[in-house]
């Protein structure tokens, strides 16, 4: 299962997804702060694990439909 999370397709796609989806959640929860100024080094950890979170379900996500893929082909 691991080698499907480190696949270049699926992790390029994980990015993808990451970054249109982060910067929507991170505009939405600190954007006031983003706006005013008021970014705190706490803020900015934040969003970094605002993004991590798309990123690993973007990944599990494609990692689970190629294992259902390739037991569906196995048959």
């Amino acid at each position: 299962m691991v080698e499907l999370f480190v696949r270049k397709d699926v992790a390029f796609r994980a990015f993808k997804i990451a970054l249109i989806v982060g910067i929507i959640l991170a505009g939405i929860n600190h954007g006031d702060h983003l706006i005013k100024g008021e970014m705190t080094a706490n803020n900015w950890i934040k969003i970094i694990i605002t993004f991590c979170v798309p990123y690993c379900v973007s990944s599990f996500s494609s990692a689970m439909a190629i294992k259902k893929e390739q037991s569906i082909s196995a048959m």
